[in-house]
């Protein structure tokens, strides 16, 4: 704070300093006119030189002059000049004698010359330095009272800043919304959270990976253990057969425990501006179905004569989430999936209903969390916890969102787009 208050009061004074100093040397040298106030005493000087010399005295004595101003006449051998000083019969030389009082002198003729004083000097300019002295130290209230909020501020940031280097990755930095770097608060705040949250997801995947991996991975090593036992020359085919499809389900569950988490990393680092198409969403979500239909006995029902919609987005990320919505919905379902497709003022919606038997309210907050399975539904809830999360960063990345209405009977995902604008559709349609 104070090298921050240091080097503005410097700034401000020098610069006023500078700036003033410079007017005054304007002001003396092409505005200020001295001559104004020397005027009375150089035409009496002019008049009492038009006077012969013997009666210039009595015509001086005759003038009623205050004591303040007493006026002489002196012979030039009377008075030394230096040599950088001159006399004129239209100028007047001014000279201190004193710190209080002051001389006039100015020529009458070529002998003699008119003398004003000596002249008490104004007291008031003895407080000259006081009054400056006040106003350099009124600059720095005035420097102090700006600087004291931002260096303060600052100051927050720098404490907020070095915490976080410190691994408190949940601080925050709270400012007056009239301070002058809130906005730069209001960014630390999102960067912390930002950072705050991939380190805890990163915590989260390395403790759920560790824990989903390790099942299969024992499984397998059980299995390794007896391979000579299963594969033996005489050993039975069937249960040879059975033995090493176990073991490819194994393999196969971690292949695509890792799939899921590079596409899920994959999401985080995309960057937000990607560069999106037109995608036709009604003909995506029947290419979708047609490729799941038969992969599962659940009839999933779609109305055919749906108008086509069209949404901005990435059409294999877009596929994506809807084919997690489906195959979750397949899972749980009793005897049917629906899916429907509509818009309103602000968005189009793509909804997938399934019967099966709800999500409890207590998982209903943190369904979309990475790795997180219900613990109340545990039929066919076999998931690696990822499909939804997944869908969640989809959404995110399309400046959408995914919502969920849950109870027993009947449960609703809904993704929700922003609707393209009519000129923005007539581009897309068009190629420009």
């Amino acid at each position: 704070m104070k090298r921050l208050f240091i080097s503005l009061y410097l700034l401000l004074s020098l610069s006023f300093l500078g700036i003033g100093w410079t007017l005054d040397s304007i002001w003396q040298n092409n505005v200020d006119d001295s001559g104004v106030q020397d005027a009375p005493l150089i035409a009496l000087a002019q008049l009492i030189g038009k006077l012969p010399a013997a009666e210039r005295e009595a015509y001086l004595a005759q003038l009623s002059t205050r004591e303040t101003y007493p006026l002489r006449l002196l012979s030039k051998a009377q008075v030394a000049i230096n040599q950088d000083e001159s006399l004129g019969r239209d100028s007047v030389l001014i000279t201190a004698p004193d710190e209080q009082h002051e001389l006039h002198f100015i020529e009458v003729d070529d002998q003699q010359l008119l003398m004003a004083g000596p002249i008490e000097i104004d007291p008031r300019e003895q407080l000259r330095g006081l009054f400056t002295l006040f106003f350099y130290l009124s600059l720095a209230l005035v420097a102090l009272i700006w600087v004291w909020p931002l260096s303060r501020d600052l100051k927050t940031l720098r404490l907020a800043t070095k915490a976080f280097g410190q691994a408190k990755w949940d601080t925050q930095i709270q400012l007056s919304s009239r301070s002058q770097v809130q906005p730069l608060a209001s960014t630390f705040n999102e960067m912390a959270r930002h950072i705050s949250a991939l380190i805890e997801n990163q915590k989260h995947l390395s403790n759920a990976v560790s824990h989903e991996i390790r099942t299969p991975l024992a499984r397998l090593k059980f299995a390794l253990a007896l391979v000579p036992q299963y594969c033996a020359p005489d050993s039975d085919p069937a249960q040879r057969q059975a033995f090493l499809d176990e073991m490819q389900q194994d393999v196969k569950e971690m292949e695509t425990l890792l799939q899921e988490l590079l596409t899920y990393a994959s999401l985080e680092s995309q960057q937000q501006d990607m560069e999106f198409e037109c995608c036709e969403l009604t003909k995506l979500t029947q290419q979708t179905i047609s490729r799941l239909q038969n992969r599962h006995d659940t009839p999933i029902y779609f109305d055919e004569q749906t108008p086509e919609l069209k949404v901005m987005g990435d059409p294999s990320l877009i596929e994506r989430a809807l084919q997690n919505l489906i195959i979750n919905a397949q899972r749980f379902a009793q005897s049917r999936i629906t899916i429907a497709i509509g818009q309103d003022n602000k968005s189009v919606q793509l909804k997938v209903i399934d019967d099966g038997p709800g999500i409890a309210a207590v998982d209903q907050e943190k369904i979309f969390e990475p790795f997180y399975r219900s613990k109340v539904v545990q039929n066919g809830n076999k998931g690696h916890g990822l499909g939804l999360a997944i869908i969640k960063r989809i959404m995110h990345k399309h400046n959408g969102r995914v919502s969920l209405a849950s109870e027993p009977g009947s449960t609703v995902f809904t993704l929700s787009w922003p609707r393209i604008n009519a000129s923005r559709q007539r581009k897309s349609q068009t190629g420009t």
